[in-house]
């Protein structure tokens, strides 16, 4: 009896008890001042513009690579081209990089919200 009302005690426990959310997920505050979403989409994660300009816009979907590392796909709203991207996360700063051909790269960092 004891026995069941422990496991019964545990399951509760475990279904009470919030999902672990990635790190890179959440609110951020863009080089440009826009905020942008970073959301699970599929085992990935989507990034999507809320505010500025370019709102409502998908720019990104990234894979975690451990370490606090991602890597996928990035957007540039100004022009709309993909590019393939990184990004690095350190405490509350999101540093975020897209290349062409792995040479021309361009970085920026966001900030948490």
């Amino acid at each position: 009896m004891i026995r069941k009302l422990i496991l019964a005690g545990a399951i509760l426990a475990a279904m009470a008890a919030p999902a672990l959310a990635d790190p890179i997920e959440g609110a951020w505050k863009t080089k440009a001042g826009d905020n942008a979403m970073i959301s699970p989409c599929g085992g990935s994660f989507c990034i999507k513009l809320t505010s500025g300009e370019y709102s409502g816009q998908s720019i990104g979907k990234m894979k975690a690579d451990g370490g606090n590392k991602y890597s996928g796909s990035i957007t540039k709203p100004s022009n709309g081209k993909t590019y393939k991207g990184s990004a690095t996360l350190s405490g509350s700063s999101l540093k975020m990089t897209g290349c062409v051909l792995a040479v021309l790269c361009e970085s920026q960092t966001w900030k948490k919200l």
